[in-house]
C-alpha cells in the first residue's frame, strides 16, 4: 500500500509541477508557488509587492512595517486562498543560498528577490520587542529592527495534507 501511495505522489509531482534542480530536489515549482518537502509548506516564489507573470516576478517589491503585514496577508488570503503567514526564522533561512552571489537565493526558484532584509514572525531573542530578519545580501539573520521599520516580505503557508 506504501508503494501505492509513493507512485500516486509521483505522478502527482509530474503532472501538477517540476522538480527544480537536483541540488534543491526540496522544491516543487508549480507556477507561483514553490511547494517546499523538506518543511511541508508552500512559499509565494515572489515578494509582497511583486506577481507572477510566467517567467519572472514582476512588479515593484513594497517594504512593510509589521503593522501592515496582516493587510498583505489577508490580501494574499482573498487572492490565493489559504492561511498565508510571514515564515519562522528557520523556514526563512533555509532558502538562503549560502554560495549564491547576492541576493543569497536560487534566483531560479525565487527570482527578482531583494538583496536586502526580509522580516519573519519570530521575536529577538535579545529584546522583545525587536524582530528577527533574514537579509538576502549577507545570507545572515538578525535581532535588531523594530516593527515600524519597513522590510521586505515573503508569505508562506503550511502545505495540506493528501
Amino acid at each position: 500500500m506504501l508503494n501505492l501511495r509513493l507512485i500516486a505522489m509521483c505522478w502527482v509531482l509530474i503532472l501538477t509541477g517540476t522538480v527544480a534542480l537536483s541540488s534543491e530536489s526540496r522544491f516543487v515549482v508549480k507556477d507561483h508557488i514553490i511547494i517546499d518537502l523538506e518543511h511541508k509548506i508552500e512559499w509565494l516564489r515572489c515578494s509582497v509587492g511583486q506577481r507572477w507573470d510566467g517567467n519572472k516576478c514582476s512588479g515593484k517589491i513594497v517594504n512593510l512595517s509589521l503593522d501592515l503585514v496582516p493587510d498583505a496577508i489577508n490580501i494574499a488570503n482573498e487572492q490565493l486562498g489559504g492561511n498565508w503567514r510571514l515564515p519562522s526564522k528557520a523556514e526563512l533561512t533555509s532558502i538562503v543560498c549560502k554560495s549564491c552571489p547576492s541576493p543569497k537565493i536560487n534566483i531560479k526558484i525565487f527570482p527578482n528577490t531583494d538583496n536586502a532584509p526580509y522580516w519573519t514572525s519570530d521575536r529577538s531573542i535579545f529584546n522583545s520587542r525587536f524582530y528577527v530578519s533574514v537579509n538576502f545580501h549577507t545570507g545572515f539573520s538578525f535581532n535588531r529592527f523594530s516593527p515600524i521599520k519597513e522590510l521586505a516580505v515573503r508569505l508562506v503557508r503550511d502545505r495540506e495534507k493528501y
